[in-house]
Formats: C-alpha cells, structure tokens, sequence
C-alpha cells in the first residue's frame, strides 16, 4: 500500500545553485592540462570521399592529436550497426564528421582543421523522403545488406532502414462492409530542434589503459557501451560520469560527442574538452523526425470504428538510430486511443542523405496523436456526429483492445473527458472576440506510455541516519532524481527526503541503467529504489528489535525513528540504530532492481517491434482555444487546459511544472519551430536567429488537473509526468485552428504564412504520391513473413 508520507510538494534541492549560476555542468569542467578538440566536418550532403590528408594538420602549431575513420573501426546503432563514428570512403550528410583534432587552444585547433586537405566527389543526393521512395533512387546506404543486425524481426531494404507493422483482424472485410463511411485523410509535420541551453559536451581522458568521460548525457550505460563499441575495446575500459546536465529532451538519449574526446584522449595523453557550438546543435543534432502519415478508416454511421489502416513515413536522416526504435511507437500512439474493430498499420523509417534525427520528448507520439485528432475530428464532420460524442463514444476503456491485441485496464479515457467537462465548463463561455479575429476552440486525447526496461539502485544506510542514493539515473531538469527519488526512499526509511543524498551517475559505481527518458525514471528507477530502500528498512528494524525489545513487526519508522506502533516517542533514532547495525554486523545496505512486466499482446499481430505492448499506458486530454488573426494569419492561444493521468502524484507542484513546461514547448511545435532544408542538404535555420523558439509573450498559463488512479504498476502507483505533456499540444491547436478557421489543417507547424495560405485558399492540396494507395503496396515484405536481410 502507498505510503502518504511520500507525497508532498518537496522542493528541488538543486534549484538554488541553477538559478545562482553556481552549477557546474559539463560544459564549466576543465581539468589541468586539458586539450581543446574540433571536428572537421562534411560540407556535401552525398559523395565519395578522393582523399584525406592531415599530415599538414598534424605538423600545426599546438596540435596533438588527430584522429581519422582509421582510429575507429566499429559501427552502431539500434536494430542494425550503420553507423561509423567518421565518414568511411562515403559522406552521407552535410556535416558529417571527417577526422577531428586536439590542441592546446581552441583557435589553433579550428587552424589546423582548415589545413586538413579533403577532396569529396559530389554524389546524387536524396534529400527527401519522396525521393528516397522513388523507383531506383540513389542508395543512402548501397551496401545495406552488409550492416549488422542487433535485432531479427524488421523488415528492411534499399532505402528503407526499417519498417514494423500491425495487422489485427479483418481489415478488408471492414472497409468492403456497406454500411462504413471511409475517411481518408494525409497529414505531414517537420522536424523539431531540442535546443538545450546546454550543448552537447564532453571531457574524456585516458588513464590506465581506461577512459574516464564527463558528459551531459541521459545515458550513461548506453555511451559506455556505444564508445567502446565505435573504438573497439571492451565496455569495461570505459567509465561514465554524468555532471549536471543543462537540459537534454531526448536530445542526449544517444552517443554525440563521446567517442571523439576518448579517441583524442588516448592519443595525446591528456584529458580533452569537446563542445559542440550553437551552430553544430542546429545543423547536425538530433532533430525529432519530419513525417508523412496516410490515416483511412471505416466507420458506422453511428460512429463506430470498424477498421483502421496507416502508413507512416518517417525520415530518419543518414542513419537509422533512434528512428529505427521508434518505429515501435506507431502502434502505440495511433493504436492506443480508440476502440478499433480491425487494424492495421506500417511504420517505416527512410533513409535520406540528411542529418540524423532522434529521440524528442514524445517521440513519434506528438505527430501521430495531431494526425489521429485530426483524422478524427475529420470522421466527427463527415458522419455528422459532434466531435467530443465521437470520442467519448470510442475512447479505449477497461477490457478494450489496443491495436497489437493488449487488453488495457481500467476506464481512463472516459472520466478524464468528463473531468474536462468539469473544467470547461467552470469557465467563461466562449464569446464572439471583438475585434474580430476568429474563435476556435478543440478538445483532443492522446495516449502515451512509460518506457519502463532494467535499472538498478543501492540505498547506503549512513550512520549519522541519512542514506546514500546510488543509481545510474541522471537530473536532466525534470527533478525526478532531486524529488521523487528521495520521496520515496524517505518515506521507506521514515526520515526526511532532504536526508537523502543522491549520488551523481558513474557507471563503475552503479549497476546497469537504460537511461532517463520515455518518462522512466520515477517509475523504474523509483521502482529499484524501493527495492532497495525496504531492504534496509528490514535490516534496520531487525536491529532496532533488540534495541527496544520488540517484535520487527511491531515497529514503525517515521521521523526520523524507530518506535513502537502506537507508542509515539518509544524507541531509537534511525541514526542510533543505524549506527549499532554497522557495529554489530557492519555497513547497511540494500540494492534493488527493476523490469518492465512484458504486457502481452495477440500472437501474430506485430512484426519488427522493440515492444509489443505497453507495460504502463499514459492518457492525456488537452483543451485549447485560439483567437486567429483573419489579416496576418498569426495563432493566439487564449487558454489551455490539461486533464492528465499521473497514477498518483507523488509531488504535485513538480508535476504540473513539467505540464506547464511541456505544453508552451508544444506551442513551439504547433505554431513556431520551423526546419527547412536547402538543396545542398544543409538546415536552413543555424541558430536562434533564424529558429524561432516561443517567448516569454507567447507562454500561457494552463489550468492543470492531475487525474489519480488508473492501473499503474510503478511504485505506490506512480507514472511518469514529464513526457506527456507535450503530446496532445499540436492536436489541441491545429483542431482548433480548424475550427476557427473552418479549414482543413494538415500540416505543422502553423506558421503565420502557413495560416494565411488557409484562410486565402491559397494552399496546394496535400497529396503523398509516394505513399501507395493500398496499404500492402507500402510494405518490403508482407506481414508475417520472415525478414529479408
């Protein structure tokens, strides 16, 4: 049963020193002696690289080390190894990585750059999904047969990196009944930069045959065993340490900078800062991925749903990375809303000669959830139903079954909508704006879920009654490692969170950790944490029963003690019993750890999934209303309302910080952040001039209710907040730009121009030639089949 004692509003014990400036992240390390790298990189979307020479780089002033494709001989990636650490022979995106070097300065470094000599002989370039499609398009990848699969099920070919597919049910027998309307609808979005205020940076040395790496990262286990991959050591050679990270957004899920400083580390002898610029975060970071997404269902008149069909076109970039995983995520995120009679649905990650995309808060979910809430409220107006009876009637509830066959617990969807209600409700009514712009307003769901997979944790009992938090989580803002960690070990431990110390990530301290992201860490690492914190508990009370002569049963731990139930003020501090324990049987400790359940789905209905089924559904209902200007086409939102599902609320204010926090980066997706991409395949937006991000005038606040007490398996209840507040955003706004405007919305972000095209009808009609007109056309392999490698 969850103990009351660990919900509270407790405060980040870091904010502080972050609003001070007194943090240290990565990017303030210096050590004595260190080198200053940079990397030499591409300036050609595709070609094959003539000639590389750097020994006029090496002979520069100040120069240490340089390092080449030559000093790295592995390859990674997530499903399948594509991906060298340099251009080998091949250049696959403008601003990939060519050699890199180390010198005493940072400007004699950039000198000897410019003294590397490279001749790169331009190749055909495919720069867009549509082109990669193409019949006999150029290669990405020409020998893609060659690449290492880390994981069997995908289907793969050509320029297609991977491609994973559900298919419950008769899903031609839907379509073909007499009695269904078919909608169908195309949707299509950009990418997204993360744009932390911390860049990507690193300090690696190089010391007894090991390396050590200081990195801003969200995976510390993942860079270990990514590095010692690229270079070709064992993973125990390589050690991870996590300062403060200034901001990380998914952004820092994956290897960036590592494995250069290392490579530089061991050449020159000396430790190596590596940081990328403002510039090369735009240019070459992992951008959430641009997509095209085909939606087609059938539906009653009386607004059931009977079959459901969807391909989405993800682009990946040069190499498949975390698109490849997130593939997965389509089931999940356009499956996972609604009742659907029968299913089926294809994700295919594109390669394209452009810089590599990945993991963004949401992942796949932000676009799929506006392509589903559009398609729906498009559904609601062909059938002449209103759009919230639509989805009130269809929501997913207890005993439904999601696309891949899960059996979902629990009526969620459905009081959340009237908690909704509720909200709205309260509120003014709607008015005709005065100054003539146009009203809109939607209301929209979305269903996401808690990443969960391994992580460990050890609870050292200090002697002064205070405890050591040991893990491999890192503090990437969310405050999960500062707040819902130390609430929980606490309130296992009866002493207070502040008591609590946590204890930076380095993996030769902790065990293993998939790494903080997909809403995980107060979940699974609150999961090993509890673990461990009981074990102490139990050897703690065992101790204090001779202590005070009575029974461990007996006993109870709250403030700081250990006494008799019942009998306030009995007893023994915590820290006297915990120092007789480490007198008598030495240091206290527990260690714990944790795995997802493994939800299973209907045999036979994915193929190519990292994860068939979702352990711990997250739902969100977003409400929004906008005023659209009829003259400059520019998007105010006037209000913004969250309904959202949190488990239990361990700290609520720090809950609906993140809300606040992920809803106004949502509002950046759905009406601001805009990436082109030239025809030399370079982005066209390099820094914070050029990618407009929302201001302080753009923030709204948005009325905030936490929804407790759907089925949950992490901790007293808990599910991740952090992630999902973000999802519906897009949805919410472009169904009630829709609205307002009585337009048909099919693209993100809506930027004042794009509105404008709407409200002018001067928008081309969107159409996706490349995406077949019958689903099975748009698969490698038909489903079930075995993979083609």
């Amino acid at each position: 049963m969850a103990d009351v004692s660990a919900t509270m509003d407790f405060r980040r014990r870091d904010a502080g020193d972050k609003l001070r400036g007194h943090t240290r992240y990565t990017v303030d390390r210096y050590l004595p002696g260190m080198l200053h790298a940079a990397v030499l990189r591409a300036s050609v979307p595709s070609g094959r690289i003539v000639r590389l020479d750097t020994a006029k780089a090496a002979r520069m002033p100040g120069v240490r080390a340089v390092v080449t494709a030559a000093d790295a001989p592995g390859k990674i990636g997530i499903g399948i190894a594509d991906h060298p650490l340099f251009a080998r022979d091949v250049v696959r995106y403008d601003g990939e990585p060519l050699a890199a070097i180390a010198a005493d300065t940072f400007a004699q470094a950039q000198a000897a750059l410019a003294a590397i000599e490279v001749e790169i002989a331009p190749v055909t370039a495919v720069l867009t999904m549509a082109e990669a499609l193409a019949p006999d398009a150029p290669l990405v990848h020409p020998g893609w047969r060659d690449h290492e699969i880390l994981l069997e099920g995908g289907a793969r070919e050509g320029n297609v990196a991977w491609e994973a597919t559900v298919v419950r049910g008769d899903v031609d027998g839907a379509f073909a009944r007499p009695d269904v309307e078919i909608i169908e609808s195309v949707f299509r979005v950009g990418r997204q930069n993360h744009v932390a205020f911390e860049p990507r940076a690193v300090v690696a040395s190089y010391e007894d045959g090991r390396f050590h790496i200081e990195t801003s990262t969200q995976v510390p286990w993942g860079i270990r065993n990514a590095t010692a991959r690229l270079l070709g050591v064992a993973a125990s050679q390589v050690r991870v340490t996590v300062p403060p990270v200034g901001g990380g957004f998914g952004l820092k899920f994956d290897l960036a900078v590592e494995p250069f400083a290392a490579l530089l580390a061991r050449a020159s002898g000396r430790p190596v800062r590596l940081v990328n610029s403002r510039e090369e975060e735009m240019l070459t970071c992992l951008f959430r991925e641009n997509a095209e997404i085909r939606i087609r269902s059938a539906v009653t008149r009386e607004g059931e749903i009977v079959g459901r069909e969807a391909v989405v076109l993800m682009d990946c970039g040069a190499y498949g990375g975390e698109q490849i995983f997130l593939t997965t995520m389509t089931a999940h995120t356009l499956g996972g809303n609604y009742r659907l009679g029968a299913v089926r649905l294809v994700s295919r990650a594109v390669y394209t000669n452009t810089a590599p995309n990945g993991a963004f808060r949401c992942c796949n979910g932000v676009y799929n959830t506006f392509a589903l809430e559009r398609h729906t409220d498009e559904i609601a107006a062909r059938i002449g139903i209103d759009p919230l009876a639509f989805r009130r009637r269809n929501v997913l509830g207890d005993g439904d079954l999601g696309a891949t066959g899960q059996v979902f617990e629990g009526d969620v969807l459905g009081p959340m909508l009237a908690r909704m209600d509720t909200l709205r409700d309260a509120a003014a009514p709607p008015r005709k704006l005065a100054d003539g712009r146009l009203f809109g307003r939607a209301t929209t769901v979305g269903t996401w879920f808690v990443f969960v997979g391994p992580s460990a944790a050890t609870v050292n009992m200090n002697a002064d009654g205070t405890v050591t938090l040991v893990t491999s989580g890192v503090e990437i803002g969310s405050g999960s490692m500062m707040q819902s960690l130390p609430q929980i070990v606490a309130s296992t431990l009866g002493i207070d969170p502040e008591n609590v110390i946590v204890r930076a990530a380095d993996t030769d301290a902790a065990g293993y950790d998939v790494g903080v992201g997909g809403g995980r860490t107060t979940v699974a690492l609150g999961a090993a944490s509890l673990s461990a914190a009981q074990e102490v508990r139990t050897k703690l009370l065992k101790v204090a029963s001779d202590m005070i002569e009575a029974a461990p049963e007996d006993l109870v731990m709250r403030q700081g003690r250990i006494e008799i139930a019942g009998a306030p003020g009995s007893g023994r501090t915590v820290a006297e019993v915990a120092t007789r324990a480490q007198a008598q049987i030495g240091p206290v400790s527990g260690t714990g750890a944790f795995t997802g359940a493994g939800v299973p789905a209907m045999p036979g209905c994915v193929a190519g999934h990292f994860i068939d089924a979702i352990d711990i559904p997250v739902f969100a209902v977003h409400d929004c209303e906008v005023a659209v200007d009829r003259e400059t086409g520019h998007v105010e939102v006037l209000c913004y309302r969250v309904v959202q599902d949190v488990g239990r609320a361990l700290n609520p204010r720090a809950i609906q910080g993140q809300i606040q926090g992920g809803v106004v980066q949502g509002l950046g997706y759905a009406l601001h952040e805009e990436v082109t991409i030239g025809t030399n395949g370079r982005v066209n937006q390099s820094g914070f001039e050029t990618y407009r991000v929302p201001l302080a005038l753009d923030v709204v606040p948005v009325e905030i209710s936490l929804y407790e007490g759907a089925p949950s398996i992490g901790p007293f209840g808990t599910k991740g907040a952090g992630e999902v507040p973000i999802l519906n955003v897009g949805a919410a706004i472009a169904c009630a730009v829709a609205n307002a405007t009585g337009k048909r919305v099919q693209e993100l972000p809506l930027t004042p121009p794009r509105v404008l095209e709407l409200l002018l009808d001067r928008n081309q009609e969107l159409i996706l030639a490349h995406i077949a007109e019958a689903w099975a056309d748009n698969l490698v392999r038909p489903h079930g089949a075995s993979a083609r490698t």
